[in-house]
């Protein structure tokens, strides 16, 4: 599972295949630090994303992955730095 770091969020992204069609889909998973070093905390549970779209190969379910990760940590920065 690849591994990004953004300010202080910890992306997990990952392509798996699908049961029974041969094809990929795109997941995440963001985490954020706790003060205990040995833990995280899970701010946006592993998740489908792009789910209307089918993927052939695993490298581009893993790209659109890694994209809509960075655009939920945008949100996220956004929405917790102005309220918006």
């Amino acid at each position: 599972m690849p591994i990004k770091y953004v300010g202080c969020y910890e992306i997990d992204y990952t392509a798996e295949r699908l049961p029974g069609c041969g094809t990929w889909g795109a997941y995440v998973a963001i985490f954020t630090q706790s003060p205990n070093p040995m833990h995280r905390y899970n701010v946006t549970p592993k998740q489908r994303v792009r789910a209307d779209h089918l993927f052939a190969t695993e490298a581009e379910a893993q790209d659109q992955a890694a994209d809509a990760a960075q655009t939920l940590v945008e949100y996220r920065q956004r929405k917790y730095s102005t309220g918006v």
